[in-house]
């Protein structure tokens, strides 16, 4: 407005210094400044004042800050050393506590170490090929077991084998529909069909994770799947950025809260299940984020909790707890149903008599399909391992001893 008042009186011939004089004393400048913006005015025609670049950080500056445990020094070190154009550090700190402000989170150096790990120990696996199948001709086969990507618009559908995605099974085994999977199937439709909450629970190794990821093999149209994981040391901002990645969302994941969770609204706002498997791991705070992504009025979400204790990780939370439309636990297999379960589960077991079936679940599976499961892949070894191997309790006693943890 100064400016371009100063402009009209010289436009009209009458401006004079103490004009400019009297512009200094009302901007509180210095008079040779106003000078400078009626210069910037007569060449470029330019009034107001020109915009200042933003510093912004990359997220591998980021990623290097937070390898450093906060330190902008070492941020600043790295950065000289790696060449280029380098701001001051007094920059760098201004930048750093600007983002921070705005709701930025620096990872802890602990978690970052530890994924890195975790990583580079997945994509040794991978090159190696250590997951072997059964031989042939006297080669190993190798097989990765199926994941279940980002989204799924269909749910996760059964294969030819029986296997589900993202459930690691032994060569040749498939799963089974029991009752504890269509008691979930019939919970998750519940909630399904009120756009409300479920939660799986039982004790570890009953099939959980199998059974809700059966229950969602056939979701109806227009509904997708996204399997959110807990992450390591769950905090706020931490299940924030799983909810992102796991959406598959497009872009960069944002510098503020308040963006992610506006990128996030808008995804939910079209009918979809979130499943959170290892939910008993999860805070208050964390559950809490949860809730608040299914009380926001623009999503439109089913949730499924699912873990060992999952049941009591929500009793810290009463508000969420009292949302949730059917509380499903799956129990150990009864003892009428596993011999119909376990000769379905694999056929090395059709050959055992069901007596012997019964005598081997009380022994040492206890009902508990992770361990039948274990205790499949010693026998198949055994079987491949050693000529004229045959199925009798000697070698199974000692099977029991390496699938049951030593007292």
């Amino acid at each position: 407005m100064l400016v371009a008042r100063l402009l009209e009186l010289d436009a009209a011939g009458a401006l004079t210094t103490a004009h400019v004089r009297a512009g200094a004393q009302v901007g509180g400048v210095n008079v040779r400044t106003v000078w400078r913006w009626l210069e910037a005015a007569r060449t470029e025609g330019r009034v107001e004042r020109r915009p200042r670049a933003r510093l912004e950080l990359s997220d591998l500056a980021w990623g290097v800050l937070a390898q450093a445990g906060g330190n902008v020094a070492a941020l600043h070190r790295h950065m000289k050393e790696a060449g280029g154009e380098v701001p001051s550090l007094a920059s760098l700190h201004r930048v750093v506590r600007r983002d921070v402000e705005a709701g930025r989170v620096l990872p802890d150096r602990v978690v970052l170490r530890r994924e890195r790990e975790e990583q580079q120990t997945r994509q040794a696996v991978a090159d190696l090929a250590l997951v072997a199948g059964p031989r042939e001709g006297g080669a190993a086969k190798t097989s990765t077991p199926p994941r279940l990507g980002p989204e799924a618009t269909s749910g996760l559908s059964a294969g030819e084998s029986g296997a589900v995605a993202g459930v690691a099974l032994p060569a040749g085994a498939k799963l089974v529909r029991t009752s504890s999977v269509r008691a979930v199937a019939e919970a998750v439709g519940q909630a399904m069909a009120t756009q409300g909450a479920v939660c799986v629970f039982g004790d570890p190794g009953r099939g959980k994770t199998a059974a809700v990821r059966m229950a969602l093999g056939e979701v109806p149209p227009g509904w997708k799947v996204t399997w959110v994981p807990v992450p390591v040391r769950p905090s706020v901002a931490g299940m924030r950025r799983a909810v992102f990645d796991a959406l598959g969302l497009p872009g960069r994941f944002p510098h503020t809260s308040a963006l992610a969770d506006a990128a996030v609204a808008g995804a939910l706002a079209e009918a979809r299940v979130l499943v959170v498997d290892e939910a008993q791991r999860l805070p208050a705070r964390c559950l809490e984020y949860l809730q608040s992504l299914w009380d926001h009025p623009g999503t439109r979400i089913t949730l499924v909790l699912c873990g060992a204790g999952s049941e009591r990780a929500l009793a810290r939370l009463p508000q969420l707890a009292s949302r949730v439309v059917a509380w499903q636990e799956v129990p150990r297999l009864a003892g009428a149903e596993v011999t119909s379960v376990v000769t379905g589960f694999h056929p090395l077991w059709r050959t055992v008599p069901a007596p012997e079936l019964t005598w081997i679940d009380q022994s040492c599976a206890h009902g508990t399909l992770r361990t039948w499961a274990a205790l499949t892949a010693h026998l198949q070894n055994a079987l491949l391992t050693t000529a004229d191997t045959s199925v009798d309790r000697a070698l199974l006693r000692r099977l029991f001893k390496r699938v049951a943890p030593p007292l």
